[in-house]
């Protein structure tokens, strides 16, 4: 079989840059794929991506002129229906192999299978492989049908009466097997060898490619295009480093991925050039200034090595002009009324203190169920206040400040205009209004962590009100049905959640008095009186649990390793880290196994029998030597096993209780559990309840069974 590398792209207008990066992996990828599955891909072939602001396209090494052949065994029918009395073709076996292209004589090579009524007709054929223009043909229609597009357009071709429907007008398709064009067609285009290079530097409108391989080198080359998303990208961040180096001072660019990505997707030959803004504006919170370059211009600040922010930033330019001075005073000029308005905005706040802002809440919908954001305050300065009063009572008042603070910078300009600074500028304006940084430090650290990854809050009255937050906005919307489905989490529940587990389980020294179902119950209470509030705290505690063993299998721990200790839904999370890593030196133990077996077996048992509560353990009672034994080391390993947990030391804990393993595989092999006398029955049942309680303290060691 002839094989030849493949080329197709599709050449369209601006594509939306924040999509960019994902349509180009998904536009190679299901080419790929649909042509693979079909047969015409060699085993090595390899493919590469492309993606630019007005293009997507794949390299497809190894791809064959025409797919193999391939035998296949096809299904007929019951034997019943294809024979007749005499064995003969019947009329309905005859029909269907015409339907497959087949004359009567195929029915010779029918083969029956199976006996009796069960009996079935194959015939063994052959599939004649795909070519490959009709075979890309069905791989592109079905590649641009599940593209990731987030918008589609509708727009008429050059006939004026067609109508397409895509992300963006498409105006050039080429398609190149080797040297030559597959006749291919897509959105009203026909596939060809020329495309289209940079609108501005280009050599020419059209570059030729007389081969697939050719690609990549002529748009560079002819075109002045990184047709590759990631070679550009690259590019981008080499500039970036460079000019920093060149402008000297130990300055850095600020690094930031999703930007660097929007930025790629916006230019096709990159030049970086270096700018400045008046120093006056660095008066300014640095965050204003930073977020107001990189929303509305796209540029990137750079800053000390002390991560302040300096007047110099840098501009990716699409062009690469000989003398860059026009380009740079351009980007300044546009720059300067954007950072002034931040500065408009800053002043313009600073004449009201926060607490002035507070009555405003009132009229500010947090949900038409759950009422204001005055509200919603109230309720989260309740919560956070009881936090505090068990963590330290001296946090209380600081505590109660910064809760019904926290909200008031919703209603500044700053905040209106970059609701990304909320939390933020609180902190500054508290600052200015005089009050504790503590306080102010925590109406900032109240939203954190803001996203997976994210730190936590600094200080403990910011975790007090950050963890209230949370369960507040978790309590109520669940409460009132709003719950996630699906990938569907409008108010970002599984977030919060996150946030919740995150700052239990990591600040463990000042959660330890926070267990979990009173804290939703804390958190419900402050919905006491709310028209249609249901306690959603079970539900709630599920969820949470859930979102810890995901967070929990992402950091390397095994699923049976986190069923084992969640199973048992600890109430202190700050715990529950040292109990995985307990567990998984227990299973490294020569007793782990037979153990965990024995604890399924136990659980089993318990499952079955009675509820417990029932008869307490009668030593008299113990009959046969090997439950007087299993008794006896219970009675000396608990002590043990206790005084280690209560010292956290959760490792020493099991290995304590490993050393049970003897006298248990001698319970089962030697003691009737089920006996016939009801009070040796229930004597034994409450010898394996003690067994299994004293085995389940750290974890549900029955999880890990193999």
């Amino acid at each position: 079989m002839t094989a030849a590398n493949l080329l197709v792209e599709l050449f369209v207008e601006e594509l939306p840059p924040k999509a960019l990066a994902q349509l180009g992996r998904a536009f190679a990828s299901g080419l790929s794929e649909a042509l693979r599955a079909q047969g015409l891909l060699l085993e090595s072939s390899v493919t590469t991506t492309f993606a630019s602001p007005r293009r997507l396209g794949a390299h497809v090494a190894g791809v064959l002129a025409k797919a193999p052949d391939r035998a296949l065994r096809v299904k007929l029918m019951p034997a019943s229906v294809g024979l007749d009395a005499d064995g003969q073709p019947s009329a309905a076996l005859r029909k269907k192999l015409a339907a497959l292209g087949l004359d009567d004589a195929a029915a010779s090579r029918v083969i029956a299978q199976g006996e009796g009524k069960a009996s079935t007709l194959y015939i063994d054929t052959v599939s004649p492989g795909a070519a490959l223009p009709e075979g890309l043909q069905r791989a592109l229609d079905d590649t641009l049908a599940e593209l990731p597009i987030p918008k589609l357009m509708s727009y008429q071709l050059g006939d004026g009466w067609s109508t397409v429907r895509f992300v963006r007008p498409a105006h050039g398709l080429v398609a190149l097997h080797g040297a030559d064009v597959v006749p291919i067609q897509a959105l009203g285009l026909r596939a060809d060898r020329r495309t289209r290079g940079h609108r501005f530097e280009a050599r020419s409108e059209f570059v030729e490619l007389a081969h697939a391989d050719d690609y990549e080198r002529e748009l560079r080359e002819q075109g002045a295009v990184i047709a590759s998303f990631e070679g550009r990208r690259e590019a981008i961040a080499t500039q970036l480093e460079q000019a920093a180096r060149e402008i000297g001072g130990g300055l850095r660019p600020l690094r930031d991925e999703a930007l660097l990505d929007e930025v790629c997707a916006l230019v096709e030959k990159p030049r970086v050039l270096a700018c400045r803004f008046d120093a006056q504006y660095l008066e300014v919170p640095q965050e204003c200034l930073i977020l107001t370059m990189k929303a509305n211009q796209k540029y990137f600040p750079l800053l000390d090595d002390q991560g302040r922010l300096s007047n110099r930033f840098l501009v990716v330019s699409n062009i690469d002009p000989q003398d860059p001075s026009a380009v740079i005073e351009g980007n300044e000029r546009v720059v300067r009324p954007r950072l002034a308005d931040a500065r408009f905005f800053y002043d313009q706040d600073r004449r009201k203190t926060l607490e002035q802002r507070v009555e405003g809440l009132q009229r500010v919908v947090y949900h038409a169920r759950l009422g204001s954001q005055a509200e919603r305050t109230r309720r989260v300065e309740h919560i956070a206040a009881a936090l505090a009063q068990r963590l330290d009572p001296a946090l209380v008042p600081g505590v109660r400040q910064a809760a019904a603070l926290a909200k008031a910078d919703l209603l500044t300009e700053m905040v209106g205009e970059f609701p990304e600074l909320q939390g933020i500028m609180g902190r500054y304006y508290a600052l200015h209004d005089g009050l504790s940084a503590d306080v102010a430090e925590a109406i900032e650290d109240h939203y954190r962590p803001r996203f997976a990854g994210d730190g936590l809050p600094r200080g403990a009255t910011g975790l007090c009100l950050a963890l209230a937050d949370k369960l507040e906005t978790l309590c109520g919307l669940w409460g009132i049905g709003e719950r996630p489905s699906g990938d569907k989490d409008p108010f970002a529940l599984r977030r919060h959640a996150l946030g919740v587990v995150r700052m239990l389980m990591e600040r463990s020294s000042e959660s330890r008095d926070w267990a979990l179902d009173d804290l939703l119950r804390l958190a419900c209470e402050a919905f006491a009186g709310v028209q249609g509030f249901q306690d959603p705290s079970a539900a709630l505690r599920e969820f949470m649990y859930e979102r810890m063993a995901n967070l929990l299998r992402e950091q390397g721990y095994a699923s049976r390793e986190v069923e084992a200790v969640l199973g048992l839904h600890p109430q202190w999370l700050g715990d529950v880290v040292a109990r995985l890593d307990a567990v998984r030196a227990f299973a490294a133990l020569p007793q782990a196994q037979a153990l965990a077996a024995a604890n399924k077996r136990v659980a089993n048992i318990l499952k079955k029998s009675p509820a417990s509560g029932g008869p307490a353990l009668d030593t008299g009672l113990l009959r046969e030597p090997a439950e007087q034994a299993l008794e006896r080391a219970l009675r000396e390993l608990q002590p043990l096993a206790s005084a280690a947990q209560a010292r956290g030391d959760h490792t020493a804990a099991l290995q304590c209780l490993a050393a049970l393993k003897a006298p248990v595989d001698d319970f089962f092999d030697h003691v009737m559990v089920n006996a016939e006398d009801a009070a040796l029955r229930a004597n034994r049942l409450a010898l394996l309840e003690q067994l299994q309680q004293s085995m389940r303290q750290v974890a549900d060691l029955a999880c890990l069974a193999g």
